[in-house]
C-alpha cells in the first residue's frame, strides 16, 4: 500500500472511494442528491417536504475503536488495520446513501436492505477478525458482534442552540479543556442543504445554515480565566511557567489523509486532510525511529514533535490540489484549504502543583472527529473570533466574525498521564484531564499541558434564504457532514530529552520559556 504524498503542491494520485457513486462536481468532489431541493416547487411542494422528514440524513454506527480498552500489545497492529476497514466501510456506506436519493425516495426500504443490512454484514466480518486478533494473542473480548448494527440518522429541522451560555453539557475539566456542549447526539441538523456545493456548502454533505452563527449576537459565555488570546491561565498557585515552541504554519503545505497513532500501516486512515507542523515525516508508515530522526519546522531543533490537525477550507467554488482523491473531493472534503495565519503552541503547568516530563513517543489525541454520530463524550472544541475570545467560546458552531476579526480555533489538551503508557488501545485512557481542583486523579502524573491556538483569515460567510453562502468547515469522516463539534487535534512528542527538561524546569520555576 503506497505511502500518500504529503506535499500540497505535488499531484496526488486518485483515488476513489470503492463502491461509491461519487459524480465529479467541477472537476471534483462529491455530488450530494438535495431531498429538500424542491420544497417550493409548485405543486408537489408540501408533499416533498413531508417525505423530506424521513429522508436519512447520515449513518451512526458504534465507534468500536473507543470500546476497546484493553488490546494486548501483540494484536494493536492488526486491530488497528480492522478499525481502519470498519471506518472505511462507513465511508463507503455514507457515498452509497448520498447517491441514492432518487431510489429511497421510490423505496421506504431501500436504505435498510440496500446499505444499512450489507453495511451490517460488513462490520460483523471485520469485528469477528478484530476477536480471532485479540483472542490470538490472549486477550479477552466483550461480545463485539452488539457492535454491528448502524441506524439511519432521519434529517430534521436545524436546532436552535446558539452556542450560548445556556447549551447543554459542561463537563468542564480542568481549564476548559473538556466541555461536552449544545449539539445533541445523532444528527439534528443533517443535510437539507441545497445541491451546488460550490455555493452553500457541500450539497447535503455540509455545513448548513444551522452551524453558523454570528458571534456578535452570542450571549458571553467563556470562563473566568480565559485571556484575551483564548487560552486560559494557569492560575496563582502550582507550576505556573509556560514553555513556546515555534513550529511555523505548514507554509510548506505538509499534509496527508492518514492518522499514524490510530491507523498506523494504513493510507487515507483519517479520511479527511491534515496540516502537519514540527516533526516533518508523520504518515500512516512512520517508525517512533523515523519520527525520532526526522527533520523539524520548529526553531527549536529540540522540538521534532508532530502537531497536526484537520484542515480548514472554504467552499467559495475553488478546487484544490485533492479534489480528486481519497480524503479529500471524492469524500466531501472540498474547497480552497486555507493556512493559518498564526500557530501557537504552547505548554502550561498545573495549577495545584509540579509538572513531570511526558515520556518520548507519548501520543495524545484531544476531540473527537466523529462527535456528530458519537455524541459529545470525548468532544474538545473551541470556536471563536479575535477580540471575543475572552467573552464568546463556542462548541457547535462556526462563528461569522465581524470584519476586522478572524476565526480561532482554540484547543486546550489533556494535562494528566498514567505514569507508564505512550499510548493505549483506545488512545485515550493514558492520558486524562484534569480534575475540577486541578489534581490528577488516579494517580496519574500532572504533565505539561498542550495548548494550541489557530488563527485563520476566512472570508465571512452569508446567510441568504437559510442557505449558507460561501462557508468554510473543517475536514471531516465524510458522515459527520462538517460539523463543528468535530474539530480535534493531535500530538506526538518527540522533544529531545534535555529540551524536555528545560521545559520541565521552566514550568516548575514560574518561568517564560521558547
Amino acid at each position: 500500500m503506497g505511502r500518500n504524498n504529503r506535499k500540497r503542491r505535488t499531484s496526488m494520485t486518485t483515488k476513489v472511494v470503492a463502491g461509491s457513486a461519487a459524480l465529479a462536481l467541477g472537476g471534483g468532489g462529491l455530488v450530494w442528491a438535495n431531498f429538500y431541493a424542491s420544497a417550493h416547487e409548485s405543486n408537489a411542494g408540501r408533499n416533498q417536504v413531508k417525505a423530506a422528514g424521513a429522508q436519512i440524513a447520515t449513518i451512526q454506527c458504534p465507534d468500536v475503536g473507543q470500546k476497546l480498552t484493553n488490546v494486548p500489545n501483540g494484536a494493536r497492529n492488526g486491530v488497528s488495520t480492522e478499525l481502519a476497514n470498519l471506518d472505511k466501510q462507513i465511508t463507503e456506506a455514507y457515498a452509497r446513501l448520498a447517491a441514492t436519493r432518487q431510489a429511497q425516495a421510490r423505496d421506504a426500504g431501500f436504505v435498510q436492505n440496500a446499505i444499512l443490512g450489507p453495511l451490517k454484514d460488513k462490520r460483523s466480518a471485520a469485528l469477528d477478525r478484530i476477536r480471532i486478533n485479540i483472542q490470538r494473542a490472549g486477550g479477552q473480548v466483550v461480545n463485539l458482534g452488539q457492535f454491528a448494527g448502524c441506524t439511519g440518522v432521519p434529517a430534521a429541522q436545524p436546532q436552535t442552540n446558539d452556542g450560548a451560555a445556556g447549551q447543554t453539557g459542561g463537563q468542564q475539566q480542568g481549564g476548559g479543556q473538556q466541555q461536552n456542549g449544545g449539539q445533541q447526539q445523532g444528527g439534528q441538523q443533517g443535510g437539507g442543504q441545497q445541491q451546488g456545493g460550490q455555493q452553500n456548502g457541500q450539497g447535503g454533505n455540509g455545513p448548513t445554515a444551522a452551524d453558523f452563527v454570528d458571534i456578535t449576537k452570542v450571549q458571553a459565555n467563556a470562563q473566568l480565566g480565559v485571556g484575551a488570546n483564548g487560552l486560559p491561565a494557569n492560575g496563582r498557585s502550582g507550576s505556573r511557567g509556560t514553555f513556546t515552541t515555534k513550529c511555523g504554519t505548514n507554509g510548506n503545505d505538509n499534509h496527508n489523509t492518514d492518522n499514524v497513532i490510530v491507523a498506523p500501516g494504513v493510507s487515507n486512515g483519517a479520511h479527511h486532510l491534515h496540516d502537519y507542523v514540527g516533526n516533518q515525516s508523520n504518515d500512516a508508515f512512520a517508525s517512533d525511529q523515523e519520527l525520532a530522526g526526522a527533520q523539524t519546522t520548529c526553531q527549536n531543533q529540540g522540538d521534532k514533535s508532530s502537531y497536526f490537525w484537520p484542515v480548514l477550507r472554504v467552499q467559495d467554488g475553488s478546487q484544490d490540489f485533492d479534489q480528486n482523491a481519497a480524503g479529500g473531493g471524492t469524500e466531501g472534503n472540498v474547497g480552497k484549504i486555507l493556512q493559518p495565519a498564526q500557530a501557537q503552541l504552547k505548554f502550561v503547568g498545573n495549577k495545584r502543583g509540579n509538572v513531570v516530563a511526558m515520556p518520548t513517543a507519548l501520543r495524545i489525541i484531544t476531540g473527537d472527529a466523529k462527535a456528530f454520530v458519537n455524541g459529545n463524550a470525548n468532544a474538545n472544541v473551541n470556536w471563536s473570533c479575535t477580540g471575543f475570545e475572552n467573552k464568546v467560546q463556542l462548541k457547535d458552531k462556526y462563528p461569522i466574525c465581524p470584519q476586522g476579526s478572524q476565526v480561532v480555533r482554540t484547543t486546550n489538551f489533556q494535562s494528566c498521564w498514567d505514569g507508564k503508557n505512550i499510548d493505549s488501545a483506545n488512545h485515550r485512557t493514558h492520558v486524562a484531564f484534569v480534575q475540577a481542583d486541578g489534581t490528577c486523579a488516579n494517580g496519574f502524573k500532572a504533565i505539561p499541558q498542550l495548548q494550541v491556538r489557530l488563527v485563520y483569515n476566512v472570508p465571512a460567510p452569508t446567510i441568504q434564504n437559510g442557505q449558507v453562502v460561501k462557508p468554510y468547515a473543517v475536514d471531516s469522516f465524510p458522515e459527520n457532514l462538517h460539523k463543528p463539534i468535530t474539530d480535534h487535534n493531535d500530538f506526538i512528542n518527540f522533544f529531545s530529552a534535555n529540551t524536555m527538561n528545560k521545559m520541565v524546569k521552566c514550568i516548575n520555576s514560574g518561568q517564560k520559556c521558547q
